[in-house]
């Protein structure tokens, strides 16, 4: 059985994740007219079209889980070790992502 993660493994490892997501979804955001934006620790991802919505992406440190906020829905995404990337069901962080992403836009 893997290690749990520490404190520091989980906030370095969370933020490269947030930071890498958010550099991987700016042509993206460019392309179909939303805004990326990574303050404070949280990833917030606003649409305008086709209706005013914000996803949020945020590490929650207590349970080493990154958390999404997205179409009225909650996502917790623990750290797999055996793949190395937080994960949920098998999808990874920026799949689930992308995948979010198209459902709001209908795509």
């Amino acid at each position: 059985m893997a290690q749990p993660l520490t404190d520091q493994e989980f906030a370095a490892r969370a933020d490269e994740a947030l930071e890498s997501l958010q550099r991987g979804l700016m042509d993206l955001a460019d392309r179909e007219g939303f805004e990326v934006e990574l303050q404070g620790g949280v990833l917030n991802i606003f649409f305008e079209e086709p209706a005013e919505t914000r996803f949020v992406v945020s590490p929650n440190a207590p349970v080493r889980q990154i958390w999404v906020s997205a179409l009225v829905r909650s996502f917790k995404l623990p750290w797999s070790a055996d793949r190395g990337t937080f994960e949920l069901d098998g999808e990874t962080l920026p799949a689930l992502i992308g995948r979010l992403i198209h459902m709001h836009l209908g795509r």
